[in-house]
């Protein structure tokens, strides 16, 4: 019987992955998650050059093998250059824990460390007008069990800016019903922050969850948001069911509904929204729950109604 021993590059990202990030660094389960899926990559990637999982290393991995990975993700993998970089910040990461693990190697360590991200070219932010919401949030059939549901879903995207992961998280005691009328979210890195939700949106909410039993006390932790089966909305449920609606929008007026509409434009278009009527960018980071104002200052550069409107106001007839 052959004993396989296990390798120094399967302790240290046991070790890294199970101890230190979630317990350590208190890292968020969809970090790790990140973390993780990343070294799959990794491994699969290193397969196809030859070398097994059980046969990996500490010593095989240099900054130039890094480096083909990246390029392998790119340009077999066919991900993105936001990808790419997420990917990268992985590996910075597991090599800056193990220079204080193992500082005999650490040079080589550094220069893995020193790989830069990819530029990306900055996108286009897409967003709905405020017009454009209301389309979208009348095209779901409130005659139907699913399409309350689908209203109280979208709806509460929208009015709170919520990424798509953190509505999915989302449980009903989560949910303040009485004044003042908030929701408590876990963002990126577990920190939870505050939201103000609007009475009418409460009340379509309310509504929502006295049908489906989620004001008893024994379901206060059952998901807010359930597929039928009763289990959890995922994140791609989540964009298939504002997809239904984008589409039937579109057909309904083309013109209110941008090409390119996602679940985060939902949380652009919030922001935008809030940025038009005047609201303060601070407040607007802490509703998003950025961490700096800086991360939030990129809708004020894409805003170009009030460009437009400061134009107007410093124009000088010349002609």
């Amino acid at each position: 019987m052959i004993v396989m021993k296990p390798t120094d590059f399967s302790k240290s990202l046991t070790d890294f992955l199970t101890r230190y990030l979630p317990h350590e660094r208190g890292a968020s389960t969809n970090t790790v998650h990140s973390y993780r899926d990343t070294f799959t990559l990794f491994l699969t990637y290193m397969k196809t050059k030859g070398v097994r999982a059980e046969k990996l290393t500490m010593d095989c991995i240099t900054k130039d093998c890094i480096v083909c990975f990246l390029d392998w993700l790119e340009m077999e993998r066919k991900c993105s250059t936001s990808t790419r970089n997420t990917r990268l910040a992985a590996i910075h990461s597991f090599f800056k824990y193990l220079q204080y693990q193992n500082p005999d190697h650490i040079y080589e360590y550094q220069k893995i460390m020193s790989i830069g991200d990819k530029r990306i070219p900055k996108p286009v932010i897409s967003h709905l007008t405020v017009e454009g919401v209301k389309l979208l949030l009348q095209q779901p059939d409130t005659s139907k069990i699913r399409g309350r549901r689908d209203l109280a879903l979208l709806s509460l995207m929208y009015d709170t800016g919520c990424r798509v992961s953190e509505i999915a998280n989302l449980t009903p005691q989560c949910i303040r019903l009485d004044k003042p009328y908030t929701v408590i979210v876990t963002g990126k890195g577990n920190k939870a922050r505050v939201i103000p939700i609007l009475e009418e949106q409460l009340n379509i909410l309310k509504a929502y969850m006295r049908e489906n039993g989620l004001l008893m006390p024994e379901n206060l932790q059952h998901p807010l948001f359930a597929n039928c089966w009763g289990e959890r909305l995922t994140r791609a449920g989540i964009s298939n069911i504002l997809n239904k609606y984008i589409k039937k929008a579109k057909d309904n007026v083309p013109v209110l509904i941008p090409d390119r509409i996602s679940c985060h434009s939902l949380r652009h278009s919030k922001a935008m929204h809030l940025l038009q009527a005047g609201i303060n960018l601070v407040y607007i980071r802490d509703l998003l729950g950025h961490v700096n104002i800086q991360t939030t200052e990129v809708y004020a550069r894409a805003d170009t109604k009030a460009k437009q409107e400061a134009m107007e106001k410093a124009y000088t007839k010349v002609l």
